[in-house]
């Protein structure tokens, strides 16, 4: 499980910063930026191979 940046968000940005660098910009003159929306990831996969149980209120709050 992690919570992290929504991908949807953070895709762009990504794509920008890396546009930016290529063009010659130094990475310390780039801005620092911070996640303003996160969610919650599961690996269910991982977690059954593990033998872990998952809540289904915690199932719910990660979308499944």
């Amino acid at each position: 499980m992690e919570y992290g940046p929504t991908q949807a968000l953070i895709t762009p940005l990504v794509a920008e910063l890396s546009d930016r660098i290529l063009k010659g910009v130094s990475p310390a003159e780039l801005p620092v930026l911070r996640a303003t929306k996160v969610e919650l990831a599961i690996n269910l996969k991982t977690a059954r191979v593990l033998g872990l149980t998952i809540p289904p209120a915690l199932l719910a709050r990660a979308g499944f």
